[in-house]
């Protein structure tokens, strides 16, 4: 049975290679062909996933859905503000869908990682409450961004302002996941209590007079 874990390495190139074909794209064609580009380099990478993994994670699958969907609006009507929407609306859904869960006692960051973190209850509550404001931050972001500044800045931010921001905001979140570590709480529960430091002897009666 192929292993549903890809190395690190890969994960990211196809993560991110997609943005940066996207980006070149734009460089020497201009937004549409770079649009074309991505939602091809998008279904591309899902297919490697698959075909190494025989598995797919829903967050790439949602997100290859809503690139090809605005991404093909784009392209039909001509018109690149449904691929600048594209952003607000992925990030905004799961901001949604981690709060809705949450509300509902339900931490679905931990249905999505469970076999990669095992973290205390409070820990996966604390973490995707962190991650539902990241990404409500992010959507208010790409409105910014992209209804003020040209389409080569919007682009160039996708790759570099979007990506940095969020590996960022993973590696701030490593205190959270070491001190919510259930293997960490089981260790400091296991270990032998200190032992108490000697009490100085208790100080002689006052001399009567």
């Amino acid at each position: 049975m192929p292993d549903t874990r890809l190395h690190p390495g890969l994960k990211v190139a196809l993560d991110v290679g997609p943005l940066v074909l996207f980006f070149a794209a734009n460089a020497k064609l201009g937004i549409f062909a770079a649009t074309a580009t991505f939602m091809v380099a998008v279904l591309a990478a899902l297919a490697v996933s698959w075909v190494l993994t025989r598995h797919l994670p829903l967050m790439p699958v949602v997100s290859a859905v809503i690139v090809v969907v605005f991404g093909g609006l784009t392209l039909v009507l001509h018109d690149e503000t449904f691929i600048k929407l594209k952003p607000t609306l992925i990030y905004l859904l799961f901001a949604t869908v981690l709060a809705v869960g949450l509300w509902r006692d339900r931490p679905l960051l931990a249905l999505v990682f469970d076999t990669v973190l095992d973290l205390t209850d409070e820990g996966w509550r604390r973490l995707t409450l962190r991650w539902a404001v990241f990404f409500a931050v992010m959507a208010v972001v790409n409105e910014l961004v992209w209804r003020t500044q040209s389409t080569d800045f919007w682009v160039n931010f996708k790759l570099f302002g979007f990506v940095p921001l969020t590996f960022a905001f993973a590696l701030l979140q490593v205190r959270l996941l070491s001190h919510h570590s259930r293997a960490e709480q089981a260790a400091g529960e296991a270990a032998p209590p200190a032992a108490e430091a000697p009490q100085p002897p208790p100080p002689p009666p006052p001399r009567q007079p």
